[in-house]
């Protein structure tokens, strides 16, 4: 019983062997690890310390591309703290400050002012300490010259001509009325290319010749025509004709924004209405809260909101084409032409903020748009926009969708207006045309 239990303990435990040799002067015991053991080699942890980090062009807006660089408001070799601006950057609604992440010397600015970088790629360089400013620009140096466009490759030389191919004597096909017009008019047959099928000579042919009748389009070179490249209409609407002395001007980031908005909003499915609106009321309501500040813009973006608050469909929004999204606040965005463009304030919550507070959000939110000073989400989140051109004296226009809202209206001015009641008197009233543009169909 012990025998089969000590062989039992000897075959759970890993064999490790000991040799032992006694001699006059020393013993050695001997270790050898078996099988079931296996070394694990330690692993070491190296601690890298960054010393100079890259400044990234940040990407201020879902839509944001690239960024223009409008000012350095720092200069190489100021000392920054975290959390401090350091560049101003234009994006494609408005100029914003970029503060930096760590604290350092600004080594090196690797995009200068009014240059263009896109998204994620270094404008500057930033250092730990004096020590690393020296390899910090030629790190500059380095990636400004990788960045610079190379010179284009010349152009592969001409392949030789390829020789002449011998040509071969044509078989001459014609038809008979075309052979006896041939030797009536005393027309060689051999100089005459054929326009029928398959090169043969018509009487047709034989009358141009001679003279005798215009040559007409051939169905060879109508099949001809065919098989060439119809242009589309998208390529013919590019192919504008030059005018001398024509300048031609790039988009701004902006600009270029708002024609990429423009774009997609012609794939979404809409539909337009309008109406005209007696604002005899509205005018009164105007004069009353006028001297306190409110203007015309926030009294229509107020009374915008208690609408969509008593008809959510059209809050909604139609993104992908096969649903429709409800939004759960109403954010009225107010288009504002500004210098170099047009942007969308957004009112948020406007129906449930009352007339003054949203009339002083809406002062605020113009001075800050002026400035190119809103932040993204201060004109990226409206569920509505509202556009008002009736200070301007305009009467009517047509408004697009923004990309991602449901609707927006087009205001016109308030005119005096000769309406007839339902007894047929006549009255002079105060009306605007409105038209609305929405994608909840």
């Amino acid at each position: 019983m012990a025998s089969s239990s000590s062989l039992l303990l000897q075959s759970r435990v890993p064999s490790i062997s000991f040799s032992s040799s006694l001699s006059s002067s020393s013993s050695r015991l001997q270790w050898r690890p078996s099988s079931a053991f296996v070394p694990i080699p330690r692993r070491r942890i190296s601690t890298v310390q960054a010393k100079i980090r890259e400044i990234f062009m940040p990407a201020l807006s879902s839509t944001m591309t690239e960024g223009k660089i409008v000012s350095w408001i720092k200069s190489e070799g100021d000392v920054l703290s975290k959390g401090e601006s350091v560049v101003v950057v234009e994006s494609d609604k408005a100029d914003m400050d970029v503060e930096t992440f760590y604290d350092g010397i600004l080594a090196a600015i690797v995009v200068g002012e009014g240059e263009v970088a896109p998204v994620g790629a270094p404008i500057g360089l930033l250092a730990e300490s004096q020590d690393e400013i020296a390899e910090a620009k030629a790190k500059a140096a380095t990636s400004s010259s990788h960045s610079a466009p190379s010179a284009p490759p010349p152009p592969p030389p001409p392949p030789p001509p390829a020789p002449a191919a011998s040509v071969a004597p044509r078989k001459i096909v014609v038809t008979p009325f075309a052979k006896k017009l041939a030797k009536q008019h005393k027309i060689d047959i051999n100089s005459v290319v054929g326009s029928g099928p398959f090169g043969r000579i018509t009487p047709a042919d034989i009358e141009a010749a001679a003279g005798i009748a215009p040559p007409k389009t051939t169905p060879v070179v109508a099949a001809v025509a065919s098989s060439a490249p119809i242009p589309t209409p998208k390529a013919a609407a590019t192919a504008f004709t030059e005018i001398p002395g024509s300048t031609v001007v790039p988009f701004t980031a902006m600009q270029a924004a708002v024609s990429k908005n423009m774009l997609e909003s012609l794939s979404v499915p809409t539909f337009r209405v309008g109406y005209p609106v007696t604002t005899d009321a509205l005018d009164a309501l105007y004069e009353k809260v006028k001297p306190k500040g409110v203007t015309m813009t926030a009294l229509l973006a107020k009374a915008a909101a208690m609408a969509l608050a008593q008809h959510p469909v059209v809050n909604t929004t139609c993104k992908d084409g096969k649903s429709f999204t409800y939004n759960s606040s109403i954010n009225i965005a107010v288009a504002v032409a500004i210098n170099g463009g047009l942007i969308t304030p957004v009112l948020p919550d406007a129906d449930k903020l009352d007339l003054y507070l949203l009339s002083q959000k809406w002062k605020e939110l113009v001075e800050k748009a002026r400035a190119k000073h809103l932040q993204p989400h201060e004109y990226n989140s409206g569920t509505f926009t509202l556009s008002n051109l009736g200070m301007f004296g305009v009467d009517r226009f047509d408004a697009i969708l923004p990309p991602g809202q449901g609707a927006i209206m087009a205001v016109g001015a308030s005119k005096p207006t000769v309406v007839a009641d339902a007894d047929g008197f006549f009255s002079v009233k105060s009306k605007m045309l409105v038209s609305l543009l929405s994608s909840s169909f």
